[in-house]
């Protein structure tokens, strides 16, 4: 086993003798590469943004944007990081480098005034720069002129209005399109450049005194890379391949198993050990509450949790660049509201297993070390409810390294997966070193914070089953648009057939110890007629639903208010989509 290491701009730095804690930030600042900052500790201001060489879905590798600040330096032993000191291009001794390109439009566009978080806001600028179906869109009227003079289109994806690969969904916007796949046009606006730049990329950057019309401008700006773009080019080979790792100072030992069954292992050894992924839960422990771990395990490149399959057919194989998905993936019977059957998980857990659960050709599975951002590249809006979940769920940076099985596994009430998880009837599957079993997600919660998941065993997956449900809507109340946490979180899934409501399925956040299914507004709702009067009268009962709090966030009667609005909200959006 090597030494750990990074390469940092294009040079390989030892991580030793930095204690396994130390953050990438507070690495590379005692190193002298101060562009990085630390604003909040929190991964909320983005003043610490890098780039990391990871996996790619149209391309071998992918430039994504992290927060420094959460990541523990030893979770990058082996890869490849770029920070906004390394974006320009060294010029001839004694000359000062070149600026790269989105260095240049925030320079003269007035977009760094203090300058504290520009580097930041570069490093996440350039990572959407580099994006491989970011490209202009021709004739656009609008927004900033790029600065090579290119139209713009965008190939970001949108908030709402996502559909299946196969058939019409409607969404909580009451919105009903043709499939939408990857790279496809969206107008120049407010939040979309003519460019193809989307702003939700710079939704984890704040900032304090410049404003953000100018980096706006910026962004809206930046042309396409140069063919001799070294960045650019660097995204046609693979990334680093994960190394396994032990390292160890003073007592405490940072772990990354090979294999998903050594890492099993470990934990039966040491059930007193963290399981770390994206580290966006325990960066913030670790640097506000000062919380440290004499044995941290890394799972978030274990290839046995980072696969994603449509039933037996893999989608963007990490690391192996993209795989087809094709409109058929789940199948033309799969989806739409005449395809109502039972479910693929029942009540209860299914025994546990010797060895891996079988592929399933009636769900959707998806690793628990897959970040948001890859789950919602890959999948490309054939998850309707998932796709309006993802643009609301913090920010850019935070979806770029936090998992599904990270957000299940803390067992926050207040996270926003589970919600739309229960209302897709999903179930998670555990493992550990005896084997594997299935838990309902509906089950899988007992406490506040607690769940049925055992010392020793960790979440695989997440599956949701087919046929999804057609009539969908998330609703998240919190006091920001976006990069915020929910006071209140529904989500919906409803199968209405002429008229009636044959199905409803409508998970909660933030009104329980735990997240919970309205199971007496479901039953209020099925069999009746999707009409104002069933609504209204749901509506009611939703509002019983939990035992909302008062906190710094709301009030337990603004809660129950907002359920009940939640779904005349979501009936006045799909009324007129859904046919009677």
């Amino acid at each position: 086993m090597t030494a750990a290491r990074i390469t940092v701009n294009g040079k390989v730095t030892p991580i030793s003798p930095t204690a396994p804690h130390t953050t990438v930030l507070d690495f590379l600042r005692e190193r002298g590469l101060t562009g990085s900052k630390e604003g909040c500790a929190e991964g909320e201001c983005g003043a610490c943004s890098i780039l990391v060489a990871r996996p790619g879905v149209s391309k071998p590798t992918d430039w994504v944007a992290v927060n420094a600040c959460l990541a523990p330096v030893a979770a990058l032993d082996g890869q490849e990081i770029v920070t906004s000191e390394g974006l320009a291009t060294a010029g001839e001794p004694g000359t000062p480098p070149t600026l790269h390109p989105v260095q240049e439009e925030m320079a003269v566009r007035g977009g760094s005034q203090c300058g504290y978080c520009t580097p930041g806001f570069v490093c996440s600028m350039a990572a959407e720069y580099y994006r491989p179906d970011r490209c202009a869109h021709a004739g656009s009227p609008g927004g900033a002129p790029a600065a090579n003079g290119a139209p713009a289109t965008n190939g970001a994806h949108a908030a709402n209005g996502t559909h299946t690969a196969n058939g019409t969904h409607t969404t909580a916007n009451g919105s009903d399109s043709e499939p939408r796949r990857s790279g496809a046009e969206h107008a120049p606006g407010a939040e979309h450049g003519p460019n193809g730049f989307d702003l939700h990329a710079l939704s984890g950057n704040l900032c304090r005194c410049t404003g953000y019309r100018p980096i706006r401008d910026a962004a809206f700006a930046v042309g396409q890379p140069t063919e001799d773009d070294p960045l650019a080019q660097r995204r046609e080979q693979a990334p680093p391949e994960p190394v396994a790792t032990e390292y160890t100072r003073d007592d405490s030992a940072f772990l990354r198993p090979g294999t998903l069954a050594e890492a099993l292992r470990l934990l039966r050894e040491r059930p007193e050990a963290v399981v770390l992924a994206g580290s966006t839960d325990w960066g913030v422990e670790v640097n506000i509450r000062a919380r440290r771990a004499d044995c941290v395990v890394a799972i978030d490149r274990l290839p046995e949790l980072r696969e994603l399959r449509v039933g037996p057919d893999a989608i963007g194989s990490a690391g192996t660049g993209p795989t087809a998905t094709s409109p058929t993936a789940i199948g033309p019977t799969a989806i739409g509201p005449t395809a109502i059957g039972p479910t693929a998980t029942g009540p209860g857990a299914t025994p546990k297993a010797t060895g891996p659960t079988a592929i399933h050709s009636d769900v959707i599975e998806i690793g628990a070390a897959l970040t948001l951002t890859e789950i919602e590249r890959r999948l490309d809006g054939q998850v309707p409810l998932l796709a309006e979940l993802f643009p609301q769920f913090a920010s850019r940076l935070i979806r770029n390294s936090a998992t599904l099985g990270g957000n299940l596994g803390t067992g926050s009430p207040i996270g926003d997966s589970p919600p739309v998880l229960l209302a897709l009837e999903a179930s998670v599957v555990l493992a550990d070193a005896d084997g594997e079993r299935e838990v309902p997600l509906a089950d899988y919660f007992t406490g506040y914070r607690q769940s049925v998941r055992r010392p020793g065993e960790l979440i695989r997956s997440v599956r949701i089953p087919l046929p999804l449900s057609p009539v969908v809507g998330f609703h998240k109340i919190a006091k920001r648009r976006f990069d915020d946490i929910s006071s209140v979180a529904v989500a919906y899934a409803f199968d209405i057939v002429d008229g009636i409501v044959r199905k409803a399925r409508i998970g909660l956040g933030g009104v329980a110890a735990t997240p919970i299914r309205a199971l007496a507004a479901e039953a209020a709702l099925e069999g009746e007629p999707w009409a104002a009067e069933t609504v209204e009268a749901a509506a009611e009962v939703l509002k019983a639903q939990g035992t909302p709090m008062n906190d710094h966030r709301a009030s337990a009667d603004y809660r129950s208010a907002m359920l009940g609005q939640s779904l005349l909200k979501l009936y006045a959006q799909t009324t007129e989509a859904v046919p009677s």
